[in-house]
């Protein structure tokens, strides 16, 4: 039978009632797609509504950039993650637990976290499965306060006790040499105030989080907050060549053996200067070796070579 039905013949005397149910099939599509009360439309008019609240969660509304990531975007950096540090199910793990706490921190707190949603998430998950010698951590550039809360928690989900020491102006708005920043998408003021709140969502070890006022460039702040040893220096601060030159030779001094100095917006088309200054750092006498680049951000590991500190 199936033979028969296969032959030119049959596919000819077939064909005439495959055509006429084609167009049955289109007539009454398009009759649907016409009709404003047809239940096609009906169908999906509610699901639009119900759908708009959803997207509040995670759309650019108030925040200047959604965080509904492409799926290719999504892979992508758990492969970069994994790549990086040997581990497919961590990484995987991470960056499910990181977005997660991302559109939970931002719907609670006071202003945004700065950057793109698998920037951020990239960051939040390599740390902790980096396993930084100590739990010292350094951001130099907060904004509000919430991507070091976030550190916290994946920090504190590793079995870390993190302690957060953040280097910020606290200007009023975001601060970049050479840009013209606006008010912010939030509506929210860049002040300590701001980032205290948002601190406090990580309960304990966020409220004791040192904040120093100020630029990291600035040699009274460096004085203040070279104290220790660093297991984890974010730099996120000034996004030009010299700037970033300059967070790097601090970070050579003040990271503990082992530790982790992470480049925000490495290779990031927008700031070339982050990687113009890695490439000039790496070409001096340098302790820091290159781990690799998740979703723009790019990983440094100090070694054992200890250096004075008072610089």
């Amino acid at each position: 039978m199936r033979g028969l039905l296969t032959t030119k013949a049959a596919r000819r005397t077939l064909r005439p009632i495959a055509d006429l149910i084609d167009q049955r099939i289109e007539r009454g599509i398009r009759r649907a797609s016409r009709d404003p009360d047809g239940g096609l439309l009906r169908e999906l008019t509610a699901l639009r509504q119900r759908q708009r609240p959803l997207e509040l969660l995670f759309d650019k509304t108030g925040r200047g950039v959604s965080r509904l990531p492409a799926e290719v975007h999504l892979q992508r950096a758990i492969d970069e993650l994994a790549l990086m540090t040997g581990d497919s199910d961590g990484a995987e793990r991470n960056i499910a637990q990181s977005f997660r706490l991302l559109i939970a921190l931002e719907a609670l707190g006071v202003g945004r976290i700065a950057g793109g949603t698998m920037n951020i998430c990239g960051k939040l998950s390599a740390v902790p499965l980096l396993d930084p010698p100590n739990d010292e951590i350094l951001e130099i550039g907060t904004l509000y306060g919430m991507f070091g809360a976030a550190l916290i928690r994946m920090m504190e989900r590793a079995g870390r006790d993190p302690s957060l020491t953040i280097v910020d102006p606290l200007a009023g708005l975001q601060l970049q040499p050479g840009t013209t920043e606006g008010a912010d998408p939030t509506g929210t003021p860049v002040r300590g105030a701001a980032v205290r709140t948002n601190l406090g969502l990580a309960g304990a070890a966020g409220a004791a989080t040192r904040i120093q006022q100020g630029f990291s460039e600035d040699p009274e702040v460096r004085a203040l907050v070279s104290d220790r040893s660093y297991g984890v220096i974010i730099v996120d601060g000034d996004h030009s060549a010299p700037g970033v030159l300059a967070d790097l030779a601090w970070a050579e001094q003040i990271a503990a053996p082992g530790g982790i100095v992470v480049l925000d917006d490495f290779g990031h088309p927008k700031w070339p200067g982050i990687k113009e200054a890695y490439e000039k750092h790496m070409a001096t006498d340098t302790r820091m070796t290159f781990l690799g680049q998740v979703a723009n951000s790019g990983y440094l590991r100090a070694g054992a070579k200890s250096r004075d500190a008072s610089g």
